[in-house]
Formats: C-alpha cells, structure tokens, sequence
C-alpha cells in the first residue's frame, strides 16, 4: 500500500477564512455593522494568551469587530457574569467566547450556561447540544466541525461509512459523534476504557482519535484505507540534547502512515482549522440574529 495523503489542514482553514472575509462585506452592506467576537480572558496563562491573540488577529484580519475583556484571575464568579450578561445584552456583539481553562474557584459550566445559547461560538451551551443531537441548526464547537469539514474534503460523501470516535468530551468526542451521524455514519463512540479498541477500531473507515492520550492508538490498530483525524496534541519529554519534547498527536503517524488512505498531522492538521471555525460560527451567528440567510461555502 501507498503512504498515506497528509491532510493539510492548515491550507483548507486558510481557504475558509478567505472564504469569511469575501462574506463579510455582504453582511456589512445588509446589517449596517461589521460581524463582533468578544473574547474573554481570565487570569494570564501564557497559553491562554497566545491563543486569544491569535483569535483577535484573525477576527480582525476577516472584516469583524473584536472585543477583548481581559480579568484578573482572582475575579469573583458574579463579576464574571455580569460582564457575560453585558455581553449577551450587547447589539454590536454577535460571539461570545470565554477562554478555558478558567482558574481554579471559578465554575467554568456555570460560565459557559450564563452565555446566550445564540451568540455561543463556541458551541458548548446545552442548548446548542441538544439542538446538534436533535439534528436542527446549531452553533457546534469548533474542532468537530472543522474535522468533518476535513473528511468531506477528502472522502466526499461520508454516506453508510463505519466512523469511530475515541474520546467522548463534550468538546470534541460527543459533538463529533452527532455531526457524523447527521452524515449518514454508522458511529462507534469508543474511549480508553473501551473492550478490545484495538478491534474497534480496526473496522472503522474514519477514525477520529480525541482521547489526549500521546500515540495511543497504534498504526495496526487501523483498517488499510482508512481516514484518520488525530485531534489530540501531547508534548513528549523531552529528549537528552533537545530544549523541549517534540509535539505528537494520539495516533502514533508513523506506523499509521502504511496503513491508512489520510490522516491529519499534528501539528498542522485539526488545530488550524479550530479558529477559523470559530470565525465562520460568528458570521453564521451574527447572519442568524440579523435575520439574514447563512452564506454559502461556509
């Protein structure tokens, strides 16, 4: 069998947040105001900090408004909120998204189910579950999303394929389950304490490995041509001579690479996609609450 086709996620997101910033002027000439993200940072972990100053830069490199709120970790759990409230209040803001992890003491479900299930980009209301679970219009969180946009890419239809996901979180497991299964999947929702996932897996067409466990699932672990999308990002000790470890996902690349048709790298495969997934859920959500008809191609 051939090496495996990488899947160049980081093209395709580039593709789709071109995408968002041709819609934008549309939206602006029927709205009479540019698209907004409020994005709110607690405390100041530096991982945190990078990732919101990647979303301000690519919200305003799209055409939208951006709105930062930045607190100090130690804000009270009714503070916090009431600037949610504001936010949700707020006509000029159409996504809001509070950046977790939140620090200890603060209730982060509490946080998110405080956000209007309408302006939540990042999909994660109960709201917004159920609405995905009942197969109607949602906003979905963004690195499910952005990894079915990946497999259609590739394969097509997605139609009567054994689709597995290892992993079952709210954030990526579940939701990915449900958009799949929306695609005419026969799903498997599989994680670490599942019998024989060796054998679960082997059978799968589409493998979407979000269990964050490093190179857990092994190259024989999968179906010759299957797809695989490796969510998970694990950073190895580091070896003697290096300054730091190398970054892996939770399939092991290598060894997959002689037996699957395509697989996403890490990094470079799923982790571009989840902001510019981000940025078309704000369109999506502003063109929703404008009255307006959601854009093509997005």
């Amino acid at each position: 069998m051939t090496t495996a086709r990488i899947i160049d996620g980081k093209a395709f997101a580039a593709g789709l947040r071109e995408r968002i910033r041709e819609a934008v002027p549309a939206f602006q000439k029927q709205a009479g105001r540019a698209p907004g993200l409020a994005v709110v940072l607690v405390g100041e972990d530096p991982a945190s900090q990078v990732y919101v100053a990647s979303k301000h830069k690519a919200t305003i490199a799209a055409g939208m408004e951006s709105f930062e709120h930045r607190l100090p970790a130690d804000v009270a759990q009714d503070d916090l909120h009431a600037l949610i409230d504001r936010l949700n209040a707020d006509e000029t803001v159409d996504g809001i998204l509070v950046q977790l992890p939140l620090p200890k003491g603060l209730d982060e479900k509490a946080v998110v189910m405080a956000i209007d299930p309408d302006k939540d980009v990042d999909g994660l209301h109960v709201i917004n579950a159920g609405r995905l679970a009942n197969g109607e219009e949602a906003l979905t969180p963004c690195t499910p999303l952005g990894s079915l946009m990946l497999l259609k890419d590739t394969l097509g239809d997605l139609t009567g394929l054994d689709a597995v996901v290892v992993g079952r979180s709210i954030l990526v497991g579940k939701p990915m389950a449900q958009l799949l299964l929306a695609e005419n999947c026969t799903v498997t929702m599989a994680h670490s304490r599942t019998r024989d996932l060796p054998d679960v897996v082997r059978r799968a067409d589409i493998v979407v490995a979000a269990v964050g466990r490093a190179e857990m699932v092994k190259g024989d672990w999968l179906k010759p041509g299957a797809v695989v999308i490796d969510v998970g990002i694990n950073r190895l000790e580091a070896a003697p001579g290096e300054s730091k470890g190398r970054l892996v996902g939770d399939v092991a690349t290598a060894e997959a690479m002689d037996h699957v048709r395509a697989i996403t790298p890490v990094p470079g495969g799923v982790g571009p996609m989840t902001i510019a997934v981000l940025l078309r859920n704000t369109l999506v959500a502003a063109s929703a609450r404008a009255g307006l008809e959601k854009p093509e191609n997005l």
